[in-house]
């Protein structure tokens, strides 16, 4: 299987999903990532959800409720209530699945954090690598 890296956030890079590296070393294509992310609403969340699942970007998306962020945004203290989004995907999945997930998302700088999975059950991450098998392409 061909080695990908995850992507990794890069503020001063205009596309951020072409900027697709980890420090922890590569991860096989079909190896489980969990991507973090969020939303400023449900409904937004909902699509964002039904999308990535729709496209076998995503095998599982997961919303949380709703919670306050606090951060630093252009030097200011600021505070948002957010619907919290737990993405479950492939390696090899993962740079379109954040290039999609920008096309979807109205913040400048959306969160997006790819996390490697480090185990789980054969027969779910087997599940999660179907899932995220599109339709028609090889593997």
């Amino acid at each position: 299987m061909t080695p990908v890296s995850p992507p990794s956030a890069h503020a001063d890079t205009p596309d951020d999903s072409s900027v697709l590296a980890m420090s922890a070393g590569p991860l096989r294509a079909d190896d489980a990532v969990v991507i973090l992310s969020n939303a400023p609403d449900l409904l937004l969340a909902k699509r964002i959800a039904h999308v990535l699942v729709e496209e076998h970007l995503a095998a599982c998306v997961n919303l949380g409720a709703s919670g306050l962020s606090m951060y630093m945004w252009q030097g200011k203290l600021e505070g948002a209530d957010e619907i919290p989004i737990t993405i479950k995907t492939t390696a090899g999945r993962a740079p379109a699945l954040v290039q999609r997930l920008l096309q979807l998302h109205p913040y400048e700088v959306p969160e997006v954090l790819v996390l490697p999975v480090a185990g789980g059950t054969a027969s779910y991450l087997q599940w999660l690598r179907e899932q995220t098998a599109a339709v028609g392409r090889a593997e």
